[in-house]
């Protein structure tokens, strides 16, 4: 009579550790040490990354020790005048702020339809021979300095465009009040105006939003494109269900992208403006400004209360910027790409 087997004696775990018996689903802790090298390259990495914050923080408190003058001469009225009076100590940007915006969100109306569209087109429906040079000549757009859109804007750009500015102008000025010109039905009403800065200003960002959402796209899920087919999709079908979804958030990334580059830009707009310190309420008018701008354009004349006032206008345009860029991000983690295409 063989005699019954006994029962094997419970697992046990590492001193430390929870007992991983056959019945016991609990993953093992794999730890591996590090080697010198990893040491290194981990304090490598620490050290750029906190370096990112140490340098934004030299730049803001550059920025406030040198704008402190104008800030305590003018106070809080610096939010809200609209004059640029330092030798009267009446100045403010309550009139450039907005401008500068206004520019940016036409840059941004114009750039992203085109931009999106470019980046589907090449990464979706493009041959691969025109792909690759399609790639390169997007990145060399991308690589032109912004004088060189500045002086393309001024001198070619400009003289082409007052007809179709004149077209808005007369045909939707009266429905949509501030496409309307009451300076008059003059060529020189027309020139220098937001529009036409924030038309310039577009063809510099779409090389930005175009080459990063072209990257976001071209990393979506090869097994998903594929089971959208197998469901019956169309291309365009599959582009709407899985490509576009899962880009989501790089696409939100590149566009505050190039709202930044275009609040920032300065060249381009200080040669198409005709600067004045008045809030714009009709963009084809002649007359636009920015903060950028009138940094470029007063900062050789301007004794110390101006450089000071120009010092406190930056730190304003820098703290907007940041505050959007992490609007961007709280933005970018509630959308994360393939969120939606998650299982």
């Amino acid at each position: 009579m063989t005699a019954a087997a006994e029962p094997a004696a419970p697992y046990a775990g590492a001193p430390g550790q929870p007992d991983r018996g056959p019945d016991k689903d609990v993953p093992r802790i794999i730890t591996a040490p590090a080697t010198p090298g990893d040491r290194v390259f981990r304090g490598v990495l620490r050290i750029a990354g906190y370096s990112v914050f140490a340098i934004m923080g030299l730049i803001a408190f550059f920025l406030i020790l040198r704008g402190t003058d104008a800030l305590r001469s003018v106070g809080w009225s610096f939010l809200t005048e609209e004059k640029w009076q330092t030798a009267a100590h009446n100045f403010g940007i309550a009139a450039v702020l907005p401008n500068g915006l206004l520019i940016a969100v036409i840059a941004l109306v114009i750039a992203v339809p085109v931009a999106l569209s470019t980046a589907i087109f090449i990464s979706e429906y493009a041959p691969v021979r025109l792909r690759a040079a399609l790639v390169s000549l997007v990145d060399l757009m991308a690589a032109i300095p912004s004088i060189i859109y500045g002086l393309w804007g001024l001198f070619f750009l400009q003289p082409r465009i007052i007809g179709f500015v004149r077209w808005l102008a007369n045909h939707f000025g009266d429905a949509i009040p501030f496409l309307k010109v009451r300076t008059g039905d003059i060529g020189t009403s027309y020139t220098s105006s937001t529009f036409i800065a924030g038309v310039v200003v577009s063809l510099m960002i779409i090389p930005i939003v175009t080459s990063l959402s072209r990257e976001v796209f071209s990393q979506a899920p090869q097994g998903e494109r594929e089971g959208a087919y197998a469901l019956g999709s169309t291309r365009w079908g599959m582009v709407r269900t899985v490509v576009l979804p899962f880009g989501r958030g790089g696409v939100i990334g590149a566009i505050m992208l190039g709202f930044g580059r275009a609040m920032g830009e300065t060249i381009a707009v200080a040669l198409i403006i005709s600067p004045n310190f008045k809030t714009i309420t009709h963009i084809l008018e002649n007359g636009a400004n920015s903060i950028s701008a009138l940094i470029a354009l007063r900062f050789g004349e301007s004794d110390a209360l101006s450089l000071s006032a120009l010092m406190a206008a930056g730190l304003v345009l820098f703290a907007l910027t940041l505050l959007v860029n992490v609007a961007a991000g709280f933005v970018i983690n509630r959308s994360r790409s393939g969120a939606s295409t998650a299982d």
